[in-house]
């Protein structure tokens, strides 16, 4: 019997009220003090004069007119809390969204915090949730190359196009096509490679207003955290499965050679010691993982590892496989792997370069 362990994508795609006026009935000084209150007869203007309304100390500053009777009375500190609450809810809930949608959807929508909401409130901590949110921002590759042809998967992280996957997905490629959720087809290139974190960075062509995917915080993931994978299976686009963070800091070691890829469609890789799906040769990289739980099978390469909140905390790239099956055969027994999405934002810069490594 051996083991199989094989990446998830491999070869088969006017102001008012802000201040109280200083003579409102508010103000400390009104009324004055019994001790200091001057008598009718004081005021040059009679009884109820101006001056009557000062204390003796002040009394030969020049008259204050008494604020109109129509005007109207300024707001408490309750409403000013109210508006601050409401303005800052709103820009804690969907920084990312908002900033991507002023900017008309061509930055990436960087979460900065576990705590961003991608999700509506009343679908939060949901898988539902998480995939109608979050299923617009994942795309399925179909990578042309001659060893053959690769399904993987896709995050979109601008809204003109910019999309991260595993660079063994595109790795040979001489064509690119990318399928959007909602069934469009764009023709892709790529920007730029780092095979030593296995991530790519392509872009389509001619495309405008996608929704780019929130980047969250893998810093702040926790074991036992619940999760959501979305990706391209086998070719079945948007499939959605979920599981839980089974572990942190996993080694896994990448072959950085693309002759290293397998007729069959096996990317070399070594996992606790072991080789699988060939030997991964000389040229190797080995990166920190998170493993999961959540079902990820051939074709979920390049795809999202989601948390509850809809934020992406990786990019899946390999998945172990049940003992004695082809890679043709292999399937989830709840052993994957993901790229923490730190990994990937302080890639980008690289990625956007042109580099090819």
């Amino acid at each position: 019997m051996t083991e199989s362990f094989r990446r998830s994508g491999d070869y088969d795609h006017p102001y008012q009220g802000a201040q109280q006026h200083a003579s409102s009935p508010v103000n400390p000084e009104w009324p004055p003090p019994p001790a200091h209150r001057p008598t009718v007869q004081d005021g040059p203007g009679g009884p109820g004069g101006p001056t009557a309304l000062l204390a003796e100390p002040v009394a030969q500053a020049p008259e204050a007119p008494m604020p109109p009777k129509s005007r109207r009375r300024s707001r408490g500190p309750v409403g000013l809390i109210a508006a601050v609450a409401i303005v800052a809810a709103a820009i804690g809930g969907g920084t990312a969204y908002g900033i991507q949608q002023l900017t008309g959807n061509d930055t990436v929508a960087s979460a900065g915090s576990a705590d961003t909401n991608v999700v509506p409130a009343s679908q939060k901590g949901t898988v539902s949730g998480v995939a109608k949110a979050v299923s617009p921002s994942i795309v399925e590759i179909k990578a042309a190359s001659n060893a053959g042809s690769s399904t993987g998967s896709g995050v979109i992280i601008t809204g003109d196009g910019e999309i991260v996957t595993n660079n063994h997905v595109i790795s040979g490629a001489s064509q690119i096509k990318v399928t959007t959720s909602d069934g469009k087809s764009y023709s892709a290139e790529v920007v730029g490679t780092d095979s030593k974190k296995d991530l790519a960075l392509i872009k389509l062509k001619d495309a405008s207003g996608l929704k780019a995917a929130s980047l969250g915080d893998s810093d702040a993931v926790q074991v036992g955290d619940q999760v959501v994978a979305i990706g391209s299976p086998e070719g079945l686009t948007g499939t959605v499965t979920s599981g839980i963070v089974s572990a942190l800091d996993r080694d896994v070691t990448v072959s950085t050679d693309e002759g290293q890829q397998q007729p069959d469609g096996g990317w070399p890789f070594e996992f606790d010691g072991r080789q699988f799906n060939g030997d991964p040769g000389s040229d190797t990289t080995t990166y920190k993982a998170l493993q999961t739980d959540a079902s990820l099978n051939p074709g979920n390469s390049g795809g999202a590892l989601i948390d509850m909140n809809g934020n992406v905390i990786g990019i899946n790239s390999a998945m172990y496989s049940a003992a004695g099956a082809s890679s043709g055969d292999a399937g989830s027994v709840g052993l994957g792997f993901a790229i923490p999405i730190d990994t990937v934002k302080s890639d980008l810069a690289t990625l956007r370069s042109g580099s090819q490594t």
